[in-house]
């Protein structure tokens, strides 16, 4: 799993948003971490998902845990 996410990490910093990665790591391991338990082991597979995991939390609107 280290070379997905260095994978990931690398590709968040060529993006100019690495800050963003640092406070999405702990969601993006838990994410890649169900994979591998759902049996995948493709380190290619892992980093492509682990990408588009990320894309969604980073382009989801914030959730507003203090409305009604």
């Amino acid at each position: 799993m280290e070379k997905p996410i260095e994978r990931i990490k690398e590709t968040c910093d060529l993006m100019g948003i690495a800050d963003k990665f640092d406070r999405a790591l702990p969601e993006l391991e838990t994410f890649l971490e169900a994979e591998v338990a759902r049996g995948e082991v493709s380190e290619t597979k892992l980093t492509f998902d682990g990408l588009r995991y990320l894309r969604r939390l980073l382009t989801a609107a914030p959730v507003d845990r203090h409305a009604g």
